[in-house]
């Protein structure tokens, strides 16, 4: 008989979490054993845990999916991450993976894929999904437009995900474990390399390109 697969969900939405574990719940070799609102939560709950698979949704508050995704790959090894987003056009896939994630899909998938995606992740394999795959072979053609935010490193993208949530250098500093002048020195290298001048530029440009999503009114 095949082991069961335990799986920790992390979506900033309660609502977009219980949905995702009623649709896992029919299938008995997969056992949703927690969840998860923000990537700091993410981190704790995986090192306490130790799930076999974390579904891990890339816009997360805190330190953000793909840090999250870093730190759990550094402390919980055998945990596999499959990163699940909005928009298949997404500049993160490559640097993802780099941060070790193992699987990428979007969030208009089916409940079939995301479970091959979390068997496949279980057996140490890779996944990626066909649209997402297809979208990141596309970007390498020779006169493909590029999105600007490809230009970023890893750790500017990182911080640029956490100015665009609202939070501030002495936050980022400490959630990421950088000094000020460190996390200043990244921003405006980000500035410099999106041609932007503060942070509302950088949020409406990423609001823009899809990077994050645009709050809804209250």
């Amino acid at each position: 008989m095949e082991s069961e697969i335990r799986i920790l969900l992390v979506d900033h939405q309660a609502l977009v979490r219980s949905g995702i574990q009623r649709l896992l719940e029919d299938n008995p070799r997969l056992s949703v054993v927690g969840e998860a609102a923000s990537g700091d939560e993410a981190v704790e709950l995986s090192q306490r845990i130790k799930p076999d698979v974390v579904l891990m949704d890339v816009q997360v508050p805190g330190i953000g999916g793909m840090e999250a995704t870093r730190r759990i790959r550094h402390s919980c090894p055998a945990t596999g991450i499959v990163v699940v987003t909005v928009d298949v056009s997404d500049p993160f896939p490559a640097q993802l993976l780099e941060a070790g994630a193992s699987g990428y899909l979007t969030k208009h998938c089916d409940v079939d894929e995301i479970t091959d995606a979390i068997e496949a992740v279980a057996r140490g394999e890779r996944y990626i999904s066909a649209d997402i795959a297809r979208e990141m072979a596309l970007s390498m053609l020779p006169g493909k437009e590029q999105s600007p935010f490809d230009r970023l490193s890893q750790r500017e993208m990182q911080v640029m995900l956490m100015v665009t949530q609202g939070q501030n250098v002495h936050d980022i500093s400490d959630r990421l474990c950088l000094s000020p002048k460190t996390v200043s020195t990244y921003r405006y290298r980000l500035y410099d390399k999106l041609g932007v001048e503060n942070d509302v530029e950088l949020t409406h440009m990423a609001i823009r390109h899809g990077i994050v999503e645009c709050a809804s009114p209250t």
